[in-house]
């Protein structure tokens, strides 16, 4: 008899709100606000597009951009992610590339850059630095999907907020940001610096997205400068809301198949594995509790940014060798988030790794151990189970057991099959008008 716990495929049931016409809801969301009176024929618009895998977010960035055109407007694309892809202007500009984001599938030039102007002090003392070119611009949009952060609580959490000041801040904005974090609270320093980045930057608006469970367009909602703050909490307790969860809050063992930043700011979402605020155990009040988290792979669209690494116990070997120390290095010094950039113990085989997981989680045998198995911390509407949450599946109206309890099939090096489809590459826009 195998050693480690048979397992079983559960299906999960989430709502399910979706946008049908992406397209035709970024132009009504933005006719809405009837920016034509604020927008001048031959006016530069900048555009935000950030680093995050966000569902259509390429027809989202298009239909944006078509607005403006059919005001005689100018839209280009700056993208807004801080210090990812490395902290190089090239290397955001293939970030957007591998979320599906180019020139020819928006529609608009896209204009990568890591210059910044400093447009004023906050009251706490540290510059204000926002990219040269959004800077420049007669009119910024800032486009940002709405959702609980991997670190931050408070009203304001993953955002407009956010990507107007960390985003849009490029390297030097996003370190001098998370240093303040380490004084202040986030919530503090959106409040402090909000109100006047969105005058000094000249915003026309907020496109704001939220998605559900499923990792689809739930909602986007155009929204005013001066609604910002009170909208985004709004929406914030929507995302929160629709997001996927875990089907079990006691967990000894989590294997994940993949982590990366096209998943989460921090490869795997703290909020979803149980670790926002403390990296390696659930804090009181905090559910799921998961004891070992196993990460199988770090995925392409990545570009070897491992961070978030070091809040897992566990890991394949081939992850590291698919890392990039210094983009990850780069990236966990910017977000002040040390512990992120660190390795875990890893090892050649998943065989290797789940045996030693399974021996430090207590008394229990491994062979009954609580074993979560997921695609990543996005798909989550099918999780392997072990046999231990049989019956306790059996009792949940909101699950559905969708296999027969089996063994894990480990082949002949010790490796578990991929169960679960890769994740579609993100597809372009359609090339022509979109309505």
């Amino acid at each position: 008899m195998s050693n480690f716990p048979p397992i079983l495929r559960v299906r999960q049931q989430f709502a399910r709100p979706r946008v049908a016409d992406i397209a035709g809801e970024v132009h009504a969301q933005l006719a809405r606000l009837e920016l034509h009176r604020r927008v001048q024929p031959g006016q530069s618009v900048a555009i935000t597009a950030g680093s995050r895998g966000i569902a259509n977010i390429a027809a989202i960035l298009r239909a944006a951009a078509e607005h403006f055109l059919a005001l005689r407007a100018e839209p280009f694309l700056v993208p807004a992610m801080g210090s990812h892809g490395g902290g190089t202007a090239e290397g955001q500009r293939q970030v957007l590339e591998s979320c599906g984001i180019t020139e020819a599938s928006v529609g608009c030039p896209i204009r990568s850059s890591m210059e910044t102007a400093i447009v004023g002090r906050a009251a706490e003392g540290f510059p204000l630095h926002v990219d040269r070119r959004a800077c420049a611009a007669d009119h910024v949009l800032v486009c940002g999907r709405v959702k609980p952060h991997t670190s931050f609580a408070g009203d304001f959490q993953s955002g407009l907020l956010k990507m107007l000041l960390i985003g849009l801040g490029k390297q030097d904005g996003a370190n001098i940001y998370h240093r303040a974090i380490e004084d202040f609270s986030f919530d503090q320093i959106v409040r402090s610096v909000a109100r006047e980045l969105l005058q000094k930057c000249h915003v026309v608006a907020g496109l704001a997205i939220v998605e559900n469970a499923h990792d689809e367009t739930a909602l986007i909602e155009a929204v005013k400068p001066s609604q910002f703050e009170a909208r985004e909490t709004q929406l914030l307790a929507l995302a929160r809301e629709w997001m996927a969860r875990l089907p079990f809050d006691a967990v000894d063992v989590l294997l994940i198949d993949r982590m990366g930043k096209n998943l989460s700011g921090v490869g795997f979402d703290p909020n979803v594995v149980g670790r926002k605020f403390n990296d390696h155990r659930a804090v009181e009040g905090e559910t799921p509790k998961v004891k070992r988290i196993c990460l199988r792979s770090l995925t392409s669209e990545s570009r070897g940014n491992a961070v978030g690494l070091g809040m897992a116990e566990f890991c394949r070997t081939q992850l590291l060798r698919d890392m990039d120390p210094r983009i990850t290095r780069v990236n966990s010094l910017t977000s002040g988030h040390i512990a992120a950039g660190m390795t875990p113990l890893d090892y050649e085989t998943d065989r290797e790794m789940l045996q030693a997981a399974l021996g430090t989680v207590g008394l229990v045998e491994p062979r009954h151990a609580r074993l979560l198995w997921i695609a990543d911390t996005l798909d989550l509407v099918e999780v392997e189970c072990s046999a231990a949450y049989l019956e306790a599946a059996r009792a949940r109206s909101d699950l559905e057991i969708v296999s027969e309890v089996r063994e894990m099939a480990f082949d002949a090096v010790g490796n578990l099959p991929l169960i679960f489809p890769p994740r579609a590459a993100p597809a372009p826009a359609r090339l022509q008008a979109s309505g």
